[in-house]
């Protein structure tokens, strides 16, 4: 089985709505690929500093079938939350792209790269925009046994 590492750092975002209006905003946000099982969900630390502005500089590995960025169907989604203590955490919008364009502009840009994307929420752009650095490792087969054993102690493991 045909496998990549796929490398991701969050590292900030930028001008996002804000969404309250007396206390600070403490935003976080999720990472998935491919609509994947819940567990391989990651979520980075919350920031209580920056607001409308949070930085994390969080870092995740993914495995992924070397099929993953051959379609345009496979997505990278970043959710961004704003943390409530008595409420249920409020949606602020989100960042997806597909894995395939993100391979594509890597490879041409010598396997790593830096975007800056918009913040959807719904079917429009919201306010703000969203920075991560990413890259893919070298193609490598695995046993699906060894396979099995990285997902009980290693990284999430995504359709591998």
């Amino acid at each position: 089985m045909e496998c990549r590492v796929f490398e991701i750092t969050l590292i900030s975002a930028n001008n996002l709505e804000k969404i309250r209006r007396i206390c600070k905003m403490k935003v976080y946000a999720t990472v998935s690929i491919g609509g994947g099982p819940p567990e391989n969900e990651k979520r980075t630390p919350t920031d209580r500093n920056g607001e409308s502005n949070p930085a994390w500089n969080f870092t995740v590995k993914y495995s992924i079938n070397e099929s993953m960025v051959q379609h345009l169907n496979t997505m990278l989604v970043v959710k961004l939350f704003c943390r409530r203590l008595l409420r249920c955490d409020t949606y602020i919008g989100e960042v997806h792209t597909s894995l395939k364009e993100l391979f594509d502009y890597a490879e041409s840009s010598g396997g790593s790269a830096i975007l800056s994307l918009p913040v959807q929420k719904g079917s429009v752009n919201s306010q703000g925009g969203m920075r991560f650095s990413y890259r893919f490792g070298e193609k490598v087969t695995i046993d699906k046994l060894l396979l099995a054993e990285s997902a009980v102690g290693g990284w999430p493991v995504n359709q591998c």
